[in-house]
């Protein structure tokens, strides 16, 4: 059975909501699936696994995928530098680099596909920078 979609009107809603104040638990889930599913939609694939715990994980970017066991290529952050990655309030090198991203593997890279464009707009403004 496959997950069900988040719709651009309400993954768009979740995310400015989440990117605007403090999101209770589920607008930030909704905004971190919803802009998951932008990535995997954007990238498809199974060769890298984007762990964002406990909302979400996607399989994306084309190449040798796996079938079994933890995946030789894995991105794992929290929800709040997930968005701002996401979003552009934070570059993916910034992140990596004061360890808000664990990244292993050889395509583990997401640099080149970030920020994400979601509903098909510009690069959305996002709230700011996450702090180190």
């Amino acid at each position: 059975m496959a997950k069900a979609r988040i719709t651009d009107d309400a993954g768009r809603e979740a995310v400015e909501r989440a990117l605007a104040t403090v999101a209770d638990r589920e607008t930030e889930a909704t905004a971190v699936r919803y802009l998951l599913q932008v990535l995997a939609d954007g990238a498809p694939g199974n060769s890298v696994e984007v762990r964002v715990p406990p909302f979400g994980a996607v399989q994306c970017i084309e190449g040798p995928g796996h079938t079994r066991g933890t995946p030789p290529n894995v991105v794992e952050t929290d929800a709040l530098t997930w968005l701002a990655i996401a979003t552009g309030g934070t570059a993916w090198d910034h992140a990596l680099e004061h360890g808000r991203i664990a990244a292993s593997g050889s395509r583990a890279d997401l640099s080149a596909y970030l920020p994400l464009l979601w509903d098909g707009a510009d690069t959305p403004e996002a709230s700011g920078t996450i702090e180190a």
